[in-house]
């Protein structure tokens, strides 16, 4: 069956010329569940709509992460609603390069790690490898110890045994792919409602300040003048637009049997954009339920900065008078880290076999990501104890802000390129968007880095 998908798919793009798309020595991004999930020729436009769902809520996931968590707390205790501004900026840069990751990967047949690997030297190809890794390694250092502390908080187990427990979660991912990629699927929708669930119980018992809100969403000069603000801005960017979730989307986006004439993929493309658009816009309200949390409940209340996970959760059931308020906050913790590990270890898989070719066991790919990113885990947690668990957290997110550029530049730089494209090439307005975003995200990290130098120096 894999055969035969793979002969097809090698069809179809061997008549491309120009660089890249080398399918006659090559495999498909995820081949073991690559055109898996069918996709109905005609029908209902729900029905269609249904085939595609799925992909962006994988995708989700990263936009509601343990690391986010930590930022968004630290900054709704600080400065109050102000970084809601953040979050909704961050979360249309996200909405609008996701739609081009679909656009991309359905057009081409190849996910971001194989069209770089095409395109670039191997030098450069190598280095951009490096960069990917690490910012995968950053991704599952924050579901580490977000998984952690989740565990600690419900069954009061200590943090280091709950990061060496984190290890084994290869075992739920090898199993639920064994069942299909719907069903993956499945399992990270329904975490995504017991966060959000969780997120709506809370927030009906803090009754935030509405007006707090409205104001919120609009962008405030300070974001950008302060430098703690600005950091912390950073680390929200970091958490909602990931790096690695351009690749894994490019990937996992294939793995609907769409037809590949011109008419099944601008259809495909459509629909991936719909469910991209749809799942992150549910995130969106996630993210900013996080903030908003933190800021009604320790901002308003003048409890101060509030950068620890632990201590957010013990603080709320005597601030907000109801002992289930942090049953819910740890639960929804759990919940992310545990469908966040899932897609970090699929864009691991994409990566290293992108960039290199080689194909680990599932097990192996998850076991190594994990045992890197266990180990300044635990020596963070002995040196300085949760505090230093949560600070990781926060420095683990700028860290994947200050990688972004590596991965948005390609991607924008592939999806403008005619040759590539072709008919399926992103509208101009899209396009230009997408160059701002590249812009100001590099822009934002340079100041980042002059501000920490000169206070250095």
């Amino acid at each position: 069956m894999v055969a035969k998908m793979l002969k097809n798919n090698q069809l179809e793009n061997e008549s491309k010329d120009g660089k890249g798309f080398r399918f006659a020595n090559d495999t498909p991004s995820l081949v073991e569940s690559f055109r898996s999930v069918p996709v109905p020729r005609n029908g209902k436009f729900l029905s269609r709509f249904f085939a595609f769902l799925g992909p962006g809520f994988l995708v989700s996931v990263g936009y509601m992460d343990p690391g986010n968590w930590a930022t968004s707390i630290a900054g709704g205790s600080e400065f109050g609603y102000t970084l809601l501004a953040a979050v909704l900026v961050s979360s249309f840069m996200a909405i609008l390069l996701q739609a081009l990751c679909a656009r991309f990967a359905i057009a081409t047949g190849r996910d971001l790690a194989q069209a770089c690997r095409d395109d670039y030297s191997k030098p450069v190809s190598f280095i951009l490898w490096v960069l990917a890794e690490l910012a995968i390694i950053a991704t599952d250092l924050a579901e580490v110890i977000g998984t952690a502390i989740g565990l600690q908080l419900l069954f009061g187990l200590p943090l280091i045994w709950g990061v060496v427990i984190t290890a084994f979660d290869v075992f739920l991912i090898l199993w639920l792919q064994s069942k299909g990629f719907r069903y993956l699927e499945a399992f990270i929708a329904t975490l995504i409602l017991v966060i959000a669930g969780c997120f709506v119980g809370q927030l009906i018992l803090v009754q935030p300040s509405m007006a707090g809100i409205v104001s919120g969403f609009l962008p405030s000069p300070e974001i950008v003048t302060d430098q703690r603000m600005l950091y912390l801005a950073l680390g929200i960017l970091g958490a909602t637009v990931m790096p690695h979730n351009l690749y894994l989307h490019t990937g996992i986006v294939q793995t609907r049997a769409y037809d590949l004439d011109e008419k099944g993929k601008k259809d495909a493309i459509k629909f991936a954009s719909l469910d991209s658009t749809f799942a992150l816009g549910f995130a969106l309200l996630v993210n900013a339920s996080i903030l908003i949390l933190a800021a009604a409940a320790f901002y308003e209340t003048g409890q101060g900065v509030v950068d620890d996970l632990t201590e957010a959760h013990a603080l709320l059931a005597p601030l907000l008078g109801a002992a289930i308020a942090p049953i819910l906050f740890a639960v929804a913790l759990l919940a992310s880290g545990l469908a966040s590990t899932v897609t970090a270890t699929m864009a691991g898989q994409i990566v290293m076999e992108g960039f290199l070719r080689i194909r680990l066991p599932l097990y192996a790919r998850r076991l190594l990501t994990r045992e890197v990113a266990i180990f300044p885990a635990v020596i963070m947690i002995y040196m300085f104890g949760e505090k230093g668990a949560t600070e990781l957290l926060i420095l683990s997110q700028v860290v994947l802000s200050l990688q972004l550029p590596f991965a948005v530049v390609p991607l924008v730089m592939f999806s403008m390129d005619r040759k590539k494209m072709g008919a399926f090439r992103a509208p101009a307005w899209m396009l230009i968007l997408a160059i701002a975003i590249a812009v100001l995200v590099i822009a934002l990290n340079t100041k980042l880095l002059y501000d920490f130098t000169t206070t250095a120096f």
